[in-house]
């Protein structure tokens, strides 16, 4: 899961960015309205947290602005206004939830996940399957036919993308911009690494799940033959 902060306090945005990290979702943060807007209509992101008061462009102009693009994005406001208006406001204007300043971690993550689940998207706390293999994102473990191994963060990323997209074609493009981010320097061999890597790993565990190149557009998940 990938997730866009927009918050002009840098301090916060930093913090924010660690605890999300630590909880295995991959995160960039982006610190005045127009960066924020650049980036979320890229269309990579699974969640936004926005701050209201922002430079250049404020929070509830950047809203409605990827509503109005038809941007589905789930939405978390933050800010220091905790009046009534403003959180009616927010909401009539496409926000998914609205959390006040302070917050808890805990809290926070509650309702990410909750706006997520709203959302449809699967958890990262839930395993994923595909044929005899299962995903634990939270743990980063994989296993198959009772036998079970640690993934790192990217190989995980990787496996639960192309997981999600179920028999769908991926490309190296879509790969880059969902792990790394749309503006990232990552360049296509770095994509082949970690698809060599997992396909190491579903050999060790003994997999029938095999992950396909389609040479000049990407890759798929198939079963076979173990």
């Amino acid at each position: 899961m990938r997730i866009l902060i927009v918050e002009d306090e840098l301090h916060l945005a930093e913090a924010l960015t660690q605890i999300l990290k630590k909880h295995h979702y991959s995160v960039d943060a982006v610190h005045d309205g127009q960066s924020g807007l650049d980036n979320a209509l890229s269309g990579i992101y699974d969640l936004l947290l926005l701050d209201i008061m922002l430079p250049e462009m404020d929070g509830m102009t950047l809203l409605r602005t990827i509503r109005k693009e038809g941007l589905s994005t789930p939405v978390i406001l933050l800010t220091a206004k905790g009046e009534i208006e403003d959180k009616v406001a927010g909401l009539d204007d496409g926000a998914d939830d609205y959390i006040a300043k302070p917050f808890s971690t805990e809290e926070l993550l509650a309702r990410i996940r909750a706006a997520l689940r709203r959302k449809g998207e699967v958890m990262p706390d839930e395993a994923l399957a595909f044929g005899d293999i299962e995903l634990n994102p939270t743990s980063l473990k994989l296993s198959s036919k009772g036998k079970e191994m640690k993934l790192i963060l990217k190989e995980s990323e990787l496996l639960e993308l192309l997981i999600l997209r179920k028999q769908a074609v991926t490309s190296k493009e879509q790969i880059i911009e969902k792990l790394w981010g749309f503006d990232s320097e990552v360049e296509h061999n770095n994509v082949e690494v970690y698809i060599s890597f997992l396909r190491k790993k579903l050999a060790f565990l003994h997999s029938s799940v095999r992950i396909n190149t389609i040479r000049g557009v990407g890759y798929v998940l198939e079963e076979g033959e173990a």
